[in-house]
């Protein structure tokens, strides 16, 4: 190993929400692995508005020790902006994104460094193994969504893939230069390339505190995360318009041929019915479909910062 990568930066950056509980156990932790890990250590914490007393326990830590850093928001932006805003305070010379709730592995962090320094790979990331203690409805949308994206989308997402990864300077600067609003970083971590390595490894729950990502909360995120990487929904969309315009035109010509045929009246009411709601939900359907993927355009095209800082050191 060259003196270069003995005297390099790791940053280490950490998006927080209401996890005054968990900062100073995670803080603690990663100063126990440090004599393992062959770079120096820069924590970049990002608050994303809290309502707990977070920022106070990082103002604490930060002034004990000047490599803590941190940036408040002036409100929740969610953990999207808190991940940007974090890789465009870090300054390292190799990057770490982890949480803070120790769900991902502080020992890993000595291999998933030595990876990258040695070249053999620009990013090494960790994926989990098994989702045990994890509700098994939950896992099993999870496992769907893994699936269905792959099958959907040219960017493939690796099953089980955290956040939790340590980057070269250059794959940074090359997430960092995709400054969409509508952000994804799973997506976006796979989207740029460069030759990633996972290490699996258990489930495990967190530390303290309780998650603040409820079910409709990842329903939500995975939405987006179909929005930004796939347009198959509007094929979809696109091949029912097509068949239920068919099916109508089939249904037009029998009733006519039958009209001329018999010469009589039927009254048909349920079948009218049943036609028209099927139809008219093709048509909600689809619009919601569209409607989704324009409100993504509306607030790319307003240019609105993806994150506003109140307070930063």
């Amino acid at each position: 190993m060259t003196n270069s990568d003995q005297s390099a930066i790791l940053s280490l950056v950490v998006p927080v929400h209401n996890e005054e509980d968990t900062i100073q156990i995670f803080y603690d932790a990663i100063q126990m692995e440090m004599p393992n890990i062959n770079s120096e250590i820069d924590f970049h914490f990002v608050d994303d508005g809290s309502t707990d007393q977070t920022i106070n326990i990082l103002r604490e830590l930060a002034e004990k020790d000047s490599h803590v850093h941190y940036v408040s928001f002036s409100r929740n932006f969610g953990k999207e902006a808190g991940l940007y805003a974090g890789l465009k305070q870090a300054t390292g010379d190799y990057v770490a994104v982890m949480d803070v709730d120790l769900q991902d592995p502080p020992e890993l962090l000595p291999e998933m460094l030595s990876g990258v320094q040695s070249g053999e790979y620009d990013a090494v990331g960790t994926r989990r193994a098994d989702r045990r203690g994890e509700a098994r409805v939950r896992s099993w949308f999870s496992s769907q969504f893994y699936k269905w994206m792959n099958k959907i989308s040219q960017t493939h997402l690796v099953e089980g893939a955290r956040d939790y990864r340590v980057m070269s300077r250059q794959m940074v600067d090359a997430i960092l230069s995709l400054s969409e609003n509508q952000r994804f970083s799973k997506g976006i971590f796979t989207w740029v390339g460069f030759k990633t390595k996972y290490i699996p490894f258990e489930n495990r729950e967190r530390i303290a505190g309780s998650t603040s990502w409820s079910f409709w909360n990842l329903a939500k995120y995975a939405i987006e995360g179909i929005v930004s990487f796939s347009t198959m929904p509007l094929t979809i969309v696109t091949v029912l318009g097509m068949l239920s315009f068919g099916a109508s035109l089939v249904g037009g010509t029998f009733i006519v041929i039958r009209a001329l045929i018999s010469n009589s009246s039927v009254a048909g009411w349920p079948s009218m019915v049943t036609i028209m709601l099927f139809i008219g939900g093709i048509q909600m359907l689809s619009l919601g479909v569209i409607g989704r993927y324009i409100a993504a355009i509306f607030m790319e095209t307003k240019r609105r910062p993806i994150y506003i800082a109140k307070e930063e050191k």
